[in-house]
């Protein structure tokens, strides 16, 4: 499938807002350049930090972008997203940092009772922390939004990490008049989040608009899932079905696309950006709710991932 986007009708109102939104995500990261001495922008193939690199290339090119990008591998991703991501650094000529999970796991810095079947999602903040560490970036780059979950919701757009890498939600620093405090000591380093005021609508109207493309397992396709706890699980080695469990073919898309062993799609005939929009434009779901099994696990396990490091 093609997966490149066609043209798609905006009107003039909609517009003017992603004009809006797209101007202030690029002051954003160019405040990061100017500020900041060694930034880096998190670049995973999915959706958010695609309409990132597109914010960069606005905010820098025809020079290259003044930071690397960088990707935490699980080893657990979905091949299409990596497929894709690799395609994306080539196409644009820059250079990628890959922080691998199992090389965490191989130091013995992360400990997982079943290295090959259990969960690395929650395991990836010890290695965005030791490649944070290894490379000595002070500014770290996102895609996070604040209306994906509750605890997304509470991070300034430029976030503080102290020396551990933790995050303080009680201890935000003030963003007056656009104007970030960018000032950390050595060992410490801020999240940035250039996108924190989007929406998911306005990200695929946004895609749509720029007519950016993205790994195919964002539209409509037949897959093999397992209807649990309202969610439907990805037939696959690390997600197989259980005693009892009864394994369907149906026609879904991914909403997100995180760790293979706790990210479901949903269940559309979305096929195009422009289906994605109207469906996103009536959803009364979350993103993250209607498809993240480690969210489920109590309303502040986001927030208690994210003071331990997690982006």
């Amino acid at each position: 499938m093609n997966t490149v986007v066609e043209n798609h009708f905006i009107d003039a109102a909609s517009n003017r807002h992603l004009d809006w939104l797209e101007s202030e995500a690029i002051h954003i990261m160019r405040e990061v350049a100017a500020e900041c001495t060694n930034p880096a922008l998190l670049f995973s193939g999915g959706k958010d930090s695609v309409v990132l690199l597109r914010i960069a290339e606005k905010a820098f090119r025809p020079g290259k972008f003044p930071f690397p990008l960088v990707h935490v591998d699980t080893g657990h991703n979905f091949p299409e997203v990596i497929t894709f991501r690799d395609k994306r650094v080539a196409e644009l000529g820059e250079r990628l940092i890959v922080g691998s999970v199992e090389d965490s796991i191989n130091r013995g810095t992360v400990r997982l009772r079943n290295p090959k079947t259990d969960s690395r999602n929650a395991a990836q903040a010890v290695t965005l922390l030791e490649t944070i560490a290894e490379h000595q970036f002070d500014a770290c780059i996102g895609g996070a939004r604040r209306d994906e979950e509750k605890a997304r919701a509470k991070e300034r757009i430029f976030s503080f990490r102290d020396e551990f890498g933790q995050w303080n939600p009680k201890a935000q620093r003030p963003e007056l008049w656009d104007l970030y405090n960018t000032r950390v000591h050595p060992g410490e380093n801020i999240r940035v989040f250039p996108i924190s005021n989007w929406t998911e609508l306005d990200v695929w109207q946004y895609i749509a608009r720029e007519k950016l493309e993205l790994p195919p397992i964002y539209f409509a396709h037949e897959r093999e899932v397992i209807p649990r706890n309202g969610l439907l699980v990805p037939v696959t080695e690390l997600t197989p079905p259980r005693a009892g469990e009864t394994v369907e073919k149906q026609i879904v898309r991914f909403r997100t696309v995180g760790d293979i062993s706790c990210t479901c799609p949903v269940s559309s005939d979305a096929a195009t950006v422009e289906a994605i929009i109207e469906e996103t434009a009536v959803t009364q779901i979350t993103e993250r709710g209607a498809t993240r099994m480690d969210d489920q696990t109590s309303e502040s396990s986001m927030e208690k991932r994210k003071k331990e490091g997690y982006f």
